[in-house]
């Protein structure tokens, strides 16, 4: 199929070439150009601006946007929309929240365009392994899709979810567990270094993925660092959240479901990046006052 794609950061730029191997014609845009000059090494057709790449697609288009939620998004639809003749397609492949698809698909339509969504996880080892895909919008926009879906995913590697947001709406919940699975990991490999016994916790990280009930992904990925770096002192404990936790909590919140575990490991990160709090000192000095409890100074 031909393609454009616009936004050639970590995922974007990996895509790209994963649709070329797959002998798709690609036409990238990115904002430096020195990112879609290399894609060109590869490939790739290159543009020089917006207006240049849709100009270089045959109708009816297919446009993926692969940029940072909210407004960068906006913004490249914004600039697309004029641009695009009836029948063309637009795909979200970021991880902006689902109810800015819901509205974005409406305008759209009343534009002539079609709208899709495409929660996309795999990260950097996408373009090895492929992306697992969670795809939504109507079913003319996901049959036009397919040949490049096929070619970005794994063998049964994406799923037509529903309509339009309910690819990222998948996708947000994917990595609200994801925080989740994460905390624990993290918590029970803390417990296993403080312990009176000496784990080699890469070797046990790779014991665990041959056949235990916490097997996965996740604990291959801890294998690599902990052989980097066993006793991970070449990084700092700041951890960022992109959002979807966020919108995870806050759905659980609007929906009355409990979701502690997911709760407490946004709060975690949101821990990760303070030092001396003023809450660990209310905590302090309130054991000083009630019982006498030593205080360090500053």
């Amino acid at each position: 199929m031909e393609i454009g794609f616009v936004g050639l950061g970590r995922m974007g730029f990996n895509m790209t070439l994963r649709l070329l191997q797959g002998g798709h014609r690609v036409v990238a845009w990115n904002r430096s150009a020195d990112k879609t000059q290399e894609a060109a090494r590869h490939g790739a057709v290159a543009a020089a601006s917006v207006p240049e790449l849709v100009k270089a697609l045959a109708g009816p288009r297919v446009v993926w946007i692969m940029l940072p939620a909210g407004g960068p998004v906006e913004d490249m639809i914004d600039q697309l929309v004029p641009l695009l003749a009836q029948g063309d397609l637009v795909v979200d492949g970021g991880n902006s929240n689902y109810k800015d698809d819901q509205r974005r698909a409406k305008r759209l339509a009343e534009a002539g365009l079609l709208y899709a969504d495409a929660g996309t996880s795999g990260g950097i080892w996408g373009l090895k392994n492929g992306y697992c895909m969670m795809v939504g919008g109507p079913d003319e926009a996901i049959a036009r899709l397919e040949p490049g879906l096929d070619t970005l995913a794994p063998p049964e590697g994406w799923l037509h979810c529903g309509p339009a947001g309910s690819g990222h709406f998948a996708k947000m919940i994917h990595n609200g567990i994801e925080y989740g699975m994460m905390q624990s990991y993290a918590e029970g490999f803390e417990i296993l270094q403080g312990s009176e016994y000496s784990y080699d916790l890469a070797k046990l990280s790779h014991l665990w993925n041959q056949g235990s009930v916490v097997r996965s992904w996740l604990l291959e990925l801890a294998e690599l660092a902990f052989a980097k770096d066993p006793q991970l002192e070449g990084i700092r404990g700041w951890v960022e959240d992109s959002g979807e936790g966020r919108w995870t909590v806050l759905e659980a919140i609007d929906r009355n479901i409990p979701a502690e575990v997911l709760t407490l490991s946004l709060m975690r990160r949101f821990r990760s990046r303070q030092q001396d709090t003023f809450t660990d000192r209310v905590l302090a000095a309130l054991r000083a006052e009630f019982g006498g409890h030593a205080v360090k100074d500053k």
